[in-house]
């Protein structure tokens, strides 16, 4: 039983049930049934598909094969990637398209139905779109979403980012409202099927995990806690907190926006710490284990998507964030095809001295006025006087800020902020970015006629204090223990509440059919207990999914000091 601190892991991992991982091609290639057959590898475009093609080739004519290759790639469509890209809304929108709907089938007039080479020979079938090429055996190929946002945002665009086309102006547009939902759609109907899952990090000896394990295994993680692999990006905003606090290394020289748990590009890491690993994306949880994972009540209302997302904003030494605001619920739906909108919250971890939150309209905000500002800091490069129309307030250590959809807002310098949010996570509508420039010396998008189509001009003034900046109320207490709800709002599907744990106490929750996320905000650490998943040690500043099926559950502090954690459920589902 886990009992004794340690500091943040920014590499957890989970041992596999009834398989091991297998490192490198010869590996993957010596489960193969012998004879004839047509190995389909399928993936997203992102990945270098030429190094997967040359390695598993390689290993099957070391294994005495002989091989054939068929790059699906070539028998896409003319103007295949236009088949499957959504129409922006409106037509001229240069900022956002809503989510496509398309199918990878569209890629296709025809999708080729390939023989069976002869003798012992393979036919093995490789890119998007191989899974519905009637295989013998399905295989699939992975590389974790952040290498493709990357190489985009920096300008490094491997060949084929995109699906149906190669990468060029536009990219991570189509990355994020194209590709990625048309892809995890066809990923998630065949993953039943997929005999081998190989994960692509290191393209010249991949690790790779049989289907079996690999659907034992997740079956395993839905009903006990179990962390996602975190990481940090940069940005021009960004600061050093978690740089100095938690060791990650900048890729930019900051670390911006911290990934604690955003399903969509989340994963889970599977394999000894001191071998082989593979990531498997925490999505599939959802999909294979909706009622385990979700709740039956949760998985009704959102299908199987995990419909909240906890991050850091890391501002420590940096600047402040865009003000910006998101797209009110009918807005979301209509015109970019998110099911549900973007509410969210910020507690505020750490700050410096003087830091502050900017958040709601002020009493006697000019709307009129305020987009005129904003039109003459695009067009002139003339500073918005941001306190004229929008409130700022303290960053007090421990508070949580409410931000329903539509609320203008803004993260300053000098905060380390918890975001606890609903997942959509693509449409932040830009009013004004403090005149910054990137390293071309370019202007950030500033998408600000969305911003005011969607700006909640009703609650101002006084109003965002009292309903936005929430004092805690004690929802139950015992020995050494209580909870406080700390944030919660009619218009919002989830609410935000804290446990205070003193030390050598504990806490007895249930996640009583709805899972829980857990944060430990302050303190040490703390080991949660569940009836069947065993315990789980969780450090200051990681964040933990309880699903669930985990049931009731017990919290135990760890340390000399009170533990604080941040919990959030969805309790109008």
């Amino acid at each position: 039983m886990p009992s004794a601190s340690r500091s943040y892991d920014p590499h957890p991992s989970y041992e596999p049930v009834d398989g091991q991982v297998a490192a490198g091609w010869p590996a993957a290639v010596a489960g193969l049934p012998s004879g004839p057959l047509v190995l389909a590898v399928d993936g997203p475009a992102a990945l270098d598909w030429s190094a997967l093609s040359d390695g598993l080739s390689s290993a099957l004519r070391a294994a005495g094969r002989e091989v054939e290759l068929m790059d699906v790639h070539r028998h896409y469509a003319p103007a295949a990637a236009d088949r499957i890209a959504a129409r922006p809304v409106p037509a001229d929108d240069p900022f956002f398209t809503p989510l496509s709907e398309a199918q990878v089938a569209d890629l296709f007039d025809s999708v080729p139905r390939p023989e069976q080479p002869l003798n012992d020979g393979v036919l093995v079938v490789f890119g998007p779109g191989a899974a519905l090429c009637d295989p013998d055996v399905l295989w699939y190929a992975d590389l974790p979403k952040r290498y493709a946002e990357a190489a985009v945002a920096h300008g490094q665009l491997p060949v084929g980012v995109n699906l149906g086309r190669p990468g060029q102006p536009g990219a991570l547009v189509r990355l994020f409202y194209t590709d990625w939902p048309v892809l995890d759609r066809h990923r998630d109907a065949h993953v039943t099927r997929v005999e081998r899952w190989i994960d692509m990090q290191d393209a010249d000896a991949p690790a790779s995990l049989d289907g079996a394990a690999l659907r034992s295994t997740l079956e395993h993680l839905a009903r006990g806690p179990v962390r996602t692999r975190p990481y940090f990006n940069s940005t021009p905003w960004g600061g050093q907190w978690a740089a100095s606090e938690l060791g990650f290394t900048p890729q930019a020289g900051n670390t911006a926006l911290g990934y604690e748990l955003i399903a969509p590009e989340a994963g889970v890491l599977v394999g000894d710490k001191s071998g082989p690993q593979v990531e498997i994306p925490f999505q599939l949880l959802c999909v294979l284990h909706p009622v385990a994972m979700l709740g039956e009540e949760v998985h009704r209302t959102f299908g199987t998507s995990f419909p909240i997302r906890f991050d850091y904003l890391d501002t420590v030494g940096g600047g402040n964030l865009s003000l910006h605001c998101h797209p009110q619920e009918q807005y979301m739906r209509e015109v970019f095809g998110w099911p549900y909108t973007q509410h969210e919250t910020y507690y505020v971890t750490a700050s410096e001295p003087g830091a502050q939150v900017l958040l709601g309209l002020t009493e006697h905000a000019d709307l009129d006025v305020m987009r005129r500002q904003v039109e003459e800091a695009i067009t002139e490069g003339t500073p918005l006087p941001v306190e004229d129309h929008v409130q700022t307030h303290p960053a007090t250590v421990g508070q949580l800020f409410m931000i329903p959809a539509g609320t203008p807002h803004a993260s300053g310098a000098g905060n380390l902020v918890l975001e606890v949010s609903a997942t959509p996570y693509l449409y932040s509508l830009r009013f004004y970015d403090w005149l910054r420039k990137d390293a071309t010396g370019a202007s950030r998008p500033l998408p600000y006629e969305h911003g005011f189509a969607n700006l909640d001009t009703a609650r101002r003034g006084e109003d965002v204090t009292k309903d936005l900046i929430q004092q805690p109320r004690t929802l139950r207490e015992g020995d050494g223990w209580r909870e406080e709800v700390i944030g919660a709002l009619p218009e919002m599907f989830y609410a935000v509440h804290r446990l205070v744990v003193a030390p050598d106490a504990g806490i007895a929750d249930d996640t009583a059919g709805r899972f829980h996320i857990l944060n430990v905000a302050a303190g040490e650490g703390a080991v949660i207990e569940t009836r069947d998943a065993g315990s789980h040690f969780l450090a200051f500043a990681e964040t933990i999914t309880v699903p669930a099926a985990a049931g009731p559950y017990r919290i135990r502090a760890v340390g000399t000091e009170a533990v604080y954690i941040v919990k959030a459920l969805v309790v109008e589902p």
